[in-house]
């Protein structure tokens, strides 16, 4: 019996690697080649993240809108007595669509910076690592899961506000309730995700929650305006990224905020998605390098 003859695998590796062309069409060897979007994969981490917030949602969304709903029963008792108001409308009207987008953007970080942290300090890492997701999807799903948690805070708390007396949210702008509430949602979504991949327990996460996330939002102008404020610390006020989240999602409500008119308006929601890209660009960027998750 005449013996089948053997195929040589390196020969067979050279020659898919270098077609009769002479250029190569394949990556070198331990190169992975991703191609177009793995939706199917993007879809599943997606819907991970999102069941796992959703199994502890009293924690996640129950928690977070009943603390909100204590910071508006607070300061419309203790300010929003004597028919007072800001900006021409009721104190309640006026603190309310600041408390929600505060809200929002605070479980939109929590969100996702427990996603690769909890990985790390779990070693369950590798299982979001080793599948076909490039990069770029692994941003996309644990950016969409916190935005999806910070939507369902922020209608919840929404729901919740209209039932409170002296509280309004009729919307004048639609258009800025939708963006700034996105891009807030986005811009906190993607700072988490670059905490979750510096930190390496959970102390560190903490540690920027409490000493940078907090104070930013509280001192963002949601319980006032910052034209009441001395020059300089109006001045650092409007370098604050969460100060034109909170006036501009107002803005959608009131149709008047302390960021100027309506120009004004526009220039910071630009400015806003500007600023989301470059932090997008950054964070990307970390990911791919694989720093603080492969090492």
């Amino acid at each position: 019996m005449t013996d089948l003859p053997h195929a040589d695998p390196a020969t067979d590796a050279a020659s898919l690697e270098k077609p009769a062309g002479g250029s190569a069409r394949f990556s070198p060897r331990g190169v992975p080649i991703i191609t177009g979007i793995n939706r199917v994969g993007l879809f599943a981490l997606y819907m991970k993240e999102v069941r796992r917030f959703l199994k502890v949602q009293t924690q996640t969304i129950w928690a977070p809108a009943v603390t909100t709903l204590l910071f508006l029963v607070i300061f419309t008792v203790a300010l929003g007595r004597g028919g007072r108001e800001v900006l021409g409308v009721p104190f309640a009207s006026f603190v309310a669509p600041g408390l929600i987008v505060m809200g929002m953007m605070q479980n939109a970080f929590a969100n996702s910076s427990f996603s690769l942290l909890s990985g790390k300090i779990q070693g369950t890492i590798i299982d979001l690592l080793m599948p076909p997701l490039s990069p770029g999807e692994l941003m996309a799903g644990i950016v969409a899961a916190a935005v999806t948690r910070a939507i369902a805070v922020g209608c919840t708390v929404a729901l919740a506000m209209v039932l409170w007396p002296g509280v309004s949210l009729a919307v004048e702008h639609t258009w800025a309730v939708v963006w700034f509430g996105l891009m807030g949602s986005v811009m906190l979504a993607l700072l988490g995700l670059a905490t979750s991949i510096w930190a390496e327990k959970f102390d560190h996460n903490a540690a920027i929650t409490n000493f940078v996330i907090a104070p930013l939002s509280l001192l963002s102008g949601t319980f006032y305006v910052i034209d009441n404020l001395h020059g300089v610390f109006q001045s650092v006020s409007r370098a604050n990224p969460f100060f034109y989240v909170i006036s501009g999602f107002r803005y959608g409500f009131l149709g008047e905020s302390d960021i100027g008119s309506h120009g004004d308006v526009i220039v910071a929601a630009i400015g806003l998605g500007l600023f989301n890209v470059v932090i997008a660009l950054a964070v990307y960027g970390i990911l791919r390098s694989g720093w603080r998750l492969k090492s």
